[in-house]
């Protein structure tokens, strides 16, 4: 934001006060997750800053919570590390199932609300589709009413007319498929948004001059329509996999006990056993959603350079 060198003395103050504000919403909004990395490291079972961590003593800093996030769970914690060791956490460490769970079931419903999205995009793009706002909104409905209305209604669905959910011994019986499916309700509103925003540029007569070349239409799509939509869509994948990999409310109406993921684990863990371990796994998830973050960065400015827009 630059100042007009002929602005006056009212301008660049409120140039200043907007930056200021800008600075203090920032700060306001990252300050929770700068919170949580330095804490992770703390030597002392507390969820506050020591006096070894103020002074910057290294005595103060531990990678102790991460290696109870990796031993947590397993038969023989303390064996020498070995073959045996490594069979021991891939297969006992709870944390780990959970994050196996978490990545099946993320990269399952991002495939399938991908899929799902990109072609309900490509429905709705055309002008001759009648109902568009009217499914549009039906589609963005799981992003607008409140996940805990979404989860409760997938779980007399999937328990009644469909039978995926159930119960035994007083218990509840479920599968990843119902899970899989509840995160792909959540993932499509967000794939339709990115590939409906690449398709609002997307020049029609580059499929039409495809067409009229010969090619067929499943051809048009893979070598004309495709390469110019994909930073939409795999931006909305991305999306999708960050919604199923963070979601906890419809893990825990339609999730059984052998589809715990790590928010769901995370949840349970400050119910029963408040650990600073729970901090270690915030900062691996706070590492993953920056990965993720930089991804769609580098896929808005590649979709950029295809349009040739400059930043």
């Amino acid at each position: 934001m630059k100042t007009s060198p002929h602005a006056d003395a009212l301008e660049r103050t409120w140039r200043w006060t907007y930056l200021a504000m800008c600075i203090a919403i920032f700060f306001f909004l990252v300050a929770p997750v700068l919170v949580v990395v330095p804490l992770s490291f703390n030597a002392e079972p507390y969820f506050s800053f020591t006096q070894k961590m103020l002074a910057l003593d290294p005595a103060g800093f531990s990678l102790r919570w991460y290696e109870l996030l990796a031993e947590f769970g397993m038969a023989r914690p303390d064996a020498p590390f070995s073959w045996d060791w490594l069979n021991d956490f891939w297969n006992n460490s709870t944390w780990l199932n959970a994050a196996k769970n978490s990545f099946f079931v993320g990269l399952c419903a991002t495939v399938l609300s991908t899929v799902l999205g990109t072609l309900a995009s490509l429905g709705m793009a055309r002008q001759e589709m009648p109902f568009r706002r009217t499914i549009t909104a039906i589609l963005l409905a799981p992003m607008i009413v409140p996940v805990v209305i979404v989860a409760t209604g997938l779980f007399f669905f999937y328990s009644n007319p469909c039978g995926i959910l159930g119960f035994e011994c007083g218990r509840l019986t479920s599968t990843y498929t119902g899970l899989i499916l509840a995160h792909t309700a959540l993932g499509v509103p967000f794939v339709v948004i990115t590939v409906k925003a690449t398709l609002t540029g997307f020049d029609d007569t580059l499929a039409r001059a495809a067409a009229g070349l010969g090619a067929s239409p499943l051809r048009t799509f893979f070598k004309v329509v495709m390469p110019l939509i994909l930073p939409g869509v795999v931006s909305g994948a991305l999306f999708a996999f960050a919604t199923s990999f963070d979601e906890v409310v419809t893990v825990l109406f339609v999730g059984g006990p052998q589809q715990v993921t790590v928010p769901r684990q995370m949840w349970g863990g400050l119910r029963e056993q408040v650990s600073p371990a729970i901090l270690a796994a915030a900062t691996i998830l706070v590492l993953i959603s920056v990965a993720l973050l930089t991804t769609v960065e580098l896929l808005r400015r590649r979709s950029e350079r295809l349009r040739g827009i400059r930043a």
